[in-house]
């Protein structure tokens, strides 16, 4: 427990606290316990929520207790953004996701043995309490002209939305979550994003006035590439936790083609691999930078870190078949389907000649093209080279039924998605 806060600042996991020499010796004399919340504004958990779930590993592991709160009624209220107002969600779908992320959060983190996790939902003490005891009891501990200093707050006043009094009570809410937990469980750190210190410093200052006790805070930095651009986006999606949302294959691919100059960085963050490792790898990205073995471990483990070694496994096959090492045909057809699924291609038919399929899929401009690519063997049906421009496609060329897997060189693939004519 005494080297536990030397070890998340290692890892790169502590922009901001409170005063470190207190936290350090409350984390050295400890345990202690923590807590993070997770705030149920869509079905899924994302990039981001993963840096505050390791965060609780690291802490659970090195002894401490930690509580994993999940927003029914945060959720409700939405954390203030500084661009506009949030959509409120109804009360039905809100209860939803929240369960959506209870189930998420559980697996990682230990809710067995000598010291397990606590899970907790801020709708259970925030329903029952009226308005009247709401404001008499928490809001007179908080004073507006320190309220519209946070930075989401200020933003959206001097803007020409301006801000709701329902998203700018929200911090009142948080800050009794830490309160509720304080006195409940003894919690004395709060951990979250850095982008959420005013949030978080809401609750460290109401349990200084109302109980006349200090409490710890600690933030996570935002995450960034080289050129200053946010993690966890990809063309402009979110990175979601959740398969149905990113696939595991998707999820292995964003982490296999990290760049070079993040790729060390990321695997402190999100790995529990020792020193020694990540500084062998590190030396691998210098020495022999193609191999990727550095991003090939990143990929691994944080897919095996949210969906388990057996998609991980599944997805790493995949990888392989595509690029003509492995048998796509034993691939499963869910894997399969996420693997092709974003792929550039076009329908083919039974029937068709891999001379006409190569144009539909967009490998070559034309039926000539095509010829001359598949006559000087550098096309392939399903990692199977082609030798004759006339073969036909027969039902069997299409996997699970589907789709037919077309290469050009060693790079260019494309998805032959079998068309309904030939079903």
């Amino acid at each position: 427990m005494t080297n536990i806060l030397d070890e998340l600042q290692w890892r790169g996991l502590v922009a901001q606290t409170t005063d470190e020499s207190a936290l350090r010796k409350a984390l050295a004399d400890g345990p202690i316990t923590a807590y993070c919340g997770f705030d149920p504004t869509a079905p899924s958990l994302h990039f981001g929520n993963l840096v505050q779930l390791v965060v609780l590993r690291h802490l659970q592991r090195a002894g401490h207790r930690v509580i994993c709160l999940v927003g029914g009624s945060t959720g409700l209220i939405g954390d203030p953004r500084p661009s506009s107002e949030r959509l409120l969600k109804t009360k039905e779908q809100t209860a939803e996701w929240v369960a959506n992320i209870r189930r998420q959060v559980e697996p990682f983190l230990a809710a067995e043995g000598e010291n397990p996790a606590v899970f907790v939902n801020n709708l259970d003490w925030t329903a029952p309490m009226s308005a009247l005891d709401f404001l008499r009891d928490i809001g007179k501990h908080f004073r507006v002209n320190q309220m519209i200093k946070k930075d989401a707050v200020a933003a959206r006043l001097n803007s020409e939305e301006g801000i709701s009094y329902t998203e700018f009570s929200y911090q009142l809410l948080q800050g009794l979550d830490y309160l509720q937990l304080f006195r409940d469980y003894g919690c004395t750190l709060q951990t979250g994003g850095q982008d959420q210190w005013g949030n978080l410093t809401a609750g460290s200052d109401l349990i200084h006035r109302v109980e006349g006790e200090s409490v710890h805070l600690l933030t996570t930095p935002l995450l960034t590439d080289a050129a200053g651009n946010k993690f966890g986006k990809s063309e402009g999606n979110a990175i979601w936790l959740a398969p149905a949302m990113t696939s595991p294959y998707a999820f292995y691919q964003y982490w296999v083609n990290t760049e070079d100059a993040s790729v060390v960085k990321l695997l402190k963050v999100f790995t529990d691999r020792s020193r020694e490792e990540i500084a062998a790898l590190e030396q691998s990205l210098a020495e022999k930078p193609f191999l990727r073995e550095a991003q090939k471990t990143l990929a691994a483990d944080v897919t095996t870190l949210v969906h388990g070694a057996a998609a991980t496994a599944a997805v790493q096959a995949a990888s392989e078949a595509l690029f003509g090492k492995g048998d796509v045909s034993l691939l499963d057809e869910q894997t399969l389907a996420d693997a092709t699924g974003e792929l550039p291609g076009g329908e083919v038919e039974v029937g068709m000649s891999v001379t006409d399929a190569l144009v539909a899929v967009g490998l070559v401009d034309s039926r000539n093209a095509a010829r001359r690519v598949i006559g000087d063997g550098g096309a392939s049906l399903n990692n199977v080279k082609l030798t004759d421009p006339e073969q036909l496609l027969a039902p069997d060329d299409f996997l699970h039924g589907q789709v037919a897997l077309f290469r050009r060189g060693r790079r260019s693939l494309a998805a032959g998605r079998r068309g309904p004519a030939s079903r």
